[in-house]
């Protein structure tokens, strides 16, 4: 049943019993269809690597209840930025340099460049895709 109703509302997770919050099953499918379920999951989940992606490929901005681990992986903050530019905002410091991810993020939403490193600002390509 929870299965069924994660599936379908993947933020039902918030009101399952602990014990299916750590079912890897039912994480996967809440998150799927909604990122931003992975904030009721275990805790263990935020730092599972293919967890955190299924969830931020669904809602980029999911990417805010990942472990800060996760927020250092180019591959996750790609697929959050992509999905969502909003994202770059809960990246590491050190993805806020990197202009693949900068310009994903400003090209799906161009405000999100007060996020980027302040190099990146100066770059003509990253702010004309911001304005754009």
């Amino acid at each position: 049943v929870v299965l069924a109703a994660v599936t379908e509302h993947g933020e039902a997770l918030e009101f399952a019993v602990a014990s299916l919050k750590c079912d890897r099953d039912v994480v996967v499918a809440a998150v799927a269809r909604n990122g931003q379920a992975l904030r009721y999951a275990d805790r263990s989940f935020t730092r599972d690597r293919d967890v955190v992606l299924a969830a931020v490929t669904s809602q980029g901005c999911a990417l805010q209840y990942a472990d800060e681990s996760l927020k250092r992986d180019r591959d996750v903050v790609l697929a959050a930025v992509t999905q969502n530019g909003l994202a770059l905002e809960y990246a590491d410091a050190s993805l806020k340099r990197d202009r693949d991810v900068v310009l994903a993020a400003v090209t799906q939403e161009g405000d999100e460049l007060e996020y980027a490193d302040a190099s990146l600002k100066r770059d003509r390509d990253v702010v004309l895709a911001a304005v754009t």
